[in-house]
This record gives structure tokens, sequence and C-alpha cells, in this order.
């Protein structure tokens, strides 16, 4: 999972980096209204968590732009502004959950799982399954029976992306953009090589379930 965090206090910006990091999210952080809103544009992330005052853009005017430029990404406003009007606006300039500060770091991960079981595999908070597979999110294990194989951190983010789309193509592009970031001078010859480990470790645990490559547009899984 990919978050985007848009947030003027740096230093709780890079601590919640950080606490991201250990809890094996990939994460980026703005500082301002206005690159929060370029990044978001993007739409390579699967949660914003964006504070309301910003500077550049406060974050209501951030999220009203999302929403019309059809970003459907999950957005947790997390803010001092703790009335109730302030959480009804949010609420109706489109957000899916509303923290105020000062907050729990665990609940605010709690807010994230929540948000991420909404995709239709995932099972339980901490595991993915498609056919004979089982991905642990938590320890970046991949099963098939009896059989595991322990996942590197970009191949993991690769199959947690496969996996949550199943049959869908995803491009190469994308996944450069959701393993590698944005901004990544990684190329396509390196998605390439971490398909091929992941073919590897799919064989080695005995899986029926293989990746596909369909010519000039990307991969998906296959029963």
């Amino acid at each position: 999972m990919r978050i985007l965090l848009v947030e003027d206090e740096k230093g709780l910006a890079d601590a919640l980096v950080q606490i991201f990091t250990k809890n094996k999210y990939l994460a980026d952080a703005c500082y301002d209204g206005v690159s929060g809103l370029d990044n978001a544009l993007t739409d390579i992330y699967d949660v914003i968590i964006l504070d309301i005052m910003l500077p550049g853009m406060n974050g209501l005017d951030v999220l009203r732009n999302i929403r019309e430029n059809k970003i459907t990404t999950p957005v947790i406003l997390l803010t001092a502004k703790d009335e109730i009007s302030d959480k009804v606006a949010g609420l109706d300039h489109g957000a899916d959950d509303y923290i105020t500060k000062p907050f729990s770091t665990d609940e605010l991960l709690a807010r994230i799982r929540c948000i991420s079981r909404r995709n239709a595999n995932v099972v339980c908070e901490n595991v993915l399954h498609f056919s004979d597979i089982t991905l642990n999110l938590s320890t970046y294990e991949m099963f098939c029976g009896e059989k595991s194989f322990k996942l590197g951190v970009k191949e993991f983010s690769i199959m947690e992306l496969l996996m949550k789309n199943g049959s869908i193509i995803i491009s190469k592009e994308t996944l450069i953009e959701k393993v590698w970031g944005y901004e990544s001078d990684a190329e396509y010859n390196n998605v390439e090589v971490y398909i091929s480990f992941l073919r590897k470790k799919l064989s080695h645990i005995n899986a029926h379930t293989t990746i596909k490559t369909v010519r000039g547009v990307g991969y998906s899984l296959e029963e």
C-alpha cells in the first residue's frame, strides 16, 4: 500500500512516514497544499492523509480538487480543527474519515487498515488471497499450502498490487509509479527483473497461480 501524507508540521510528517515504513507501507510526504494536490492527482496512492490547515492551499480545497478530478482514493483528514461543523464540512467535501489532533498512531493505523479492507480481495486485515496463494501483509511471506517464501520489499509491493487486482491487467507504468515512486528513474526492465523473481518463487512453492504477461500492456495473475 502506498500512502500520501500532506502535513505542514514537518517533524510530525517525518515521524509518521517512519511509522508507516515500520508498518510496511510505502509513504510520501508533502508539506503544503499545492505539492500535495500535485502528488494526489497522479492517482498512484491507495490512501491520502490530509491536514486541513496547510500553506499554499488549504486541505478542503485540495480535497475538492481531488474529487473534481474523479480521483476516488480514500482520504483521511487529520487536523486540529475539532468542531462538529469542521467534520461535517470535511465529510461533505468527500473525505472518507476524520481524525483530530492530538491523535493515537494506533488509531490512525487502524483507520488505514479499515479503509484498505474495502477491497473485495482482502479477507482480513493482514492477509490477501488469490486462487491457491496467500500473502501475509505483516511478514511479507507468500504461501501455497504448507510451502512459503519470504519476499523482498519490492517483490512484496508488486505481488500485493497484483493480488489486489486479480485478473485485472496492471501496466508497467503503474507498477513503476506504485512501487518505485512517481519521480523514480526506474525502467521497464526493472519491473521485468522483479516479475522474473516472483515467478521463480511461485514455482518454488508449487503454486498453480502464475503471472501472465500481456505483451505491450502489463501483467495480471492467472489461475
